[in-house]
């Protein structure tokens, strides 16, 4: 049995408004930007080449800079006040600020027209908390991952299009007027789509606000680095921009010095990188399973590196030609392989960043999750500002581009492997995902409905084979802390990721009581902090398919922590791969059935007053049905 079919999130009116508002600001800031670097690089009339390099340069900068100075702020209002009436004042305040850069543009003067980017960037600033902090209000737990799938999607494409669209109406005859009435009439399409928004109540309306932006940031800070899976998510988040930054900001030098390629060059590997990010983002949705399967994150990583790696291979030294329109570099050999790797760069960006925007939605308490955003934004952007500090640093040193490519590969690969030391679920979770995706085909029913968000709990299930475990804890969202046999906790190989996931090993009275009490009490800590227990109360492996008599420790437990049960059951798995009849580790050959179909049910919770090993392993039986 599989989930129920789920709702096109784009025709729901929950998600739909606020999809297309945040799309068309996304798509309309980068409309203006790039028309105004255009029209400075090109368009205007006695300016100097240094005049020209130092507008460009502050054009990036004033559009970053409200992130810094603004962010605290924005974080608070957006856990103030009602969301989608802040996204409507946010968008009327969009209109405004277009309609100044209207002016701006015919009137051809560069500072008016950095201090509207300057505007539209406190504009961008304030949305950020908003725009992702609605989210967990609009949509249900299993549809953050599609619904920050789609925002990331939309956003990459939306500033693709919004670059090429507004560099090529300003270098028109007619640009001007062109890009005035595109600037405008997306803001007001924009502010039309947001009226459309549903209420989405204030997280903390008696919130004070503070004005202080440095005690503030330091404030959110704070918030964030009480919860370490979400700071740690952050810092993920903020390591990625760093990544990109890098690639995107060498990205027309490397193109003209290495690639031998003018702009046309520039604009095809810059669409590549952004589909890229919008299919790894669209993907890591469907890989989820709808869950926030954070397992997906190392595997982002790993791609970040190997082919950020790969491009200085392909492309290591200058160019032997110069100039070469798309067309022509496209016939060169390597060309193909560098696209593969900028794509393949993207998607894997996708597939690092979308499960650990859904993390901190989930993982942050409602009260402080707007302020814990606009950390995030404070963090994003001193990030972009170190990575390109770093490659100023680097390139003077002596690196060439590709050499700086390799580098940040270098460097991520250890940045990844420094965040998985510190929250080993990432690394385990992988590993599970992969396992499990490998040896079997499993579908699952009742997860979602019946695991509890939050709280305490414990979930029994039968005991087929010797990962079990990894089949449970890699299909369940929330992490799970199973107690097992001290015999499977120590199967080499496997003992890594029970250690990682915090499993507790468990022995018999008669063979070690010591272990045995020290068993029961780490579960009983573990439900007292609000976690939840995975337990096959059979204690130990089925040796003929059957389900065998439930222990009476759970009753123990129960009768210290009195917490909800949720029955599983595994159908399906007897005679695969891992189980007692076909297992490797007891015969020699290759198991009948690999890549089995297997099942993965839950049913309600039982409440702990009363409940008996024997009703437990009744109501699991009942649950797997014959199909052992």
């Amino acid at each position: 049995m599989s989930e129920a079919p789920r709702e096109n999130l784009l025709a729901t009116r929950r998600f739909s408004p606020f999809f297309w508002t945040q799309t068309l600001g996304a798509f309309n800031d980068n409309v203006f930007k790039n028309a105004l670097v255009i029209l400075v690089s090109f368009g205007i009339a006695g300016l100097s080449q240094d005049d020209i390099n130092l507008y460009v340069n502050l054009a990036a900068g004033l559009f970053i800079l409200p992130f810094f100075l603004f962010s605290a702020t924005a974080g608070q209002l957006a856990e103030k006040y009602e969301k989608s009436r802040l996204i409507r004042w946010i968008k009327l305040a969009e209109i405004g600020i277009m309609a100044l850069g209207v002016i701006g543009l015919y009137l051809g003067q560069v500072p008016f027209l950095l201090a509207v980017l300057f505007l539209l960037g406190a504009q961008a600033t304030i949305f950020g908390p908003v725009k992702y902090a609605i989210l967990p209000q609009a949509l249900a737990p299993s549809e953050l991952i599609t619904g920050n799938a789609w925002v990331e999607a939309a956003t990459f494409l939306a500033i693709l299009l919004g670059t090429l669209l507004g560099g090529w109406l300003i270098a028109q005859a007619f640009g001007i007027a062109a890009v005035s009435a595109v600037i405008v009439a997306v803001a007001v399409l924009g502010y039309l789509s947001a009226r459309a928004i549903p209420l989405a109540p204030a997280a903390a309306p008696t919130l004070a606000i503070n004005w202080n932006a440095f005690t503030e940031t330091a404030r959110n800070l704070a918030f964030m680095r009480g919860n370490r899976t979400v700071f740690l998510s952050v810092l993920g988040i903020s390591w990625f921009w760093f990544y990109g930054a890098t690639f995107l900001a060498q990205l027309p030098n490397w193109v003209k010095l290495n690639l031998g390629g003018n702009e046309q060059v520039v604009t095809c590997l810059l669409t590549v990188f952004s589909l890229g990010v919008g299919l790894g983002s669209l993907l890591c949705e469907r890989l989820s399973g709808h869950k926030v399967e954070v397992g997906l994150v190392p595997l982002g990583s790993i791609g970040l590196s190997l082919f950020g790696a790969d491009i200085y291979f392909a492309a290591p030294g200058d160019a032997a030609a110069t100039g070469l329109g798309a067309a022509a570099w496209l016939a060169q050999a390597g060309s193909h392989r560098l696209l593969l790797d900028l794509a393949l760069i993207g998607v894997s960006g996708g597939l690092f960043i979308v499960p650990l925007y859904a993390l901190i939605q989930t993982r942050s308490e409602a009260s402080h999750r707007s302020r814990i955003i606009a950390g995030n934004n404070i963090l994003n952007a001193a990030f972009m500002v170190a990575s390109a500090v770093l490659a100023i640093v680097l390139l003077k040193a002596g690196l060439n581009i590709p050499q700086l490519f390799l580098a940040a590969a270098i460097l991520n690969a250890g940045v990844a492997v420094f965040i998985y030391t510190l929250v080993p679920e990432f690394l385990m979770r992988f590993l599970a995902w992969m396992l499990i995706r490998v040896l079997y085909r499993i579908r699952v029913s009742g997860l979602e409905q019946h695991i509890p968000e939050e709280g305490a709990a414990i979930v029994v299930c039968n005991h087929v084979s010797y990962v079990d475990a990894l089949i449970v804890g890699g299909s369940v969202r929330r992490p799970l802390r199973f107690v097992m046999d001290h015999r499977i906790f120590r199967i080499p190989g496997l003992n890594f990721l029970f250690r990682t996931a915090r499993a507790i090993p468990i022995a018999p009275a008669k063979e070690d009581p010591a272990m045995l009490e020290a068993a029961y009490a780490e579960i009983d800590r573990a439900l007292k902090n609000g976690e939840i227990i995975g337990l096959f109360p059979e204690g130990a492996l089925t040796r003929d398919g059957e389900i065998q008599p439930f222990k009476p420790g759970i009753e123990k437990i129960l009768a210290a922590t009195p917490v909800p049960v949720i029955p599983l059951a595994l159908r399906g798995l007897w005679g695969s791969m891992w189980s007692r009849i076909d297992s490797r580790l007891h015969r020699a050959r290759l198991p009948r059935r690999f890549r089995a179909e297997i099942e993965l049910l839950a049913d309600a919770p039982i409440a702990p007053a009363g409940l008996t090993a024997a009703a437990l392993e009744a109501k699991v039986r009942s649950l797997r049905g014959d199909r052992a």
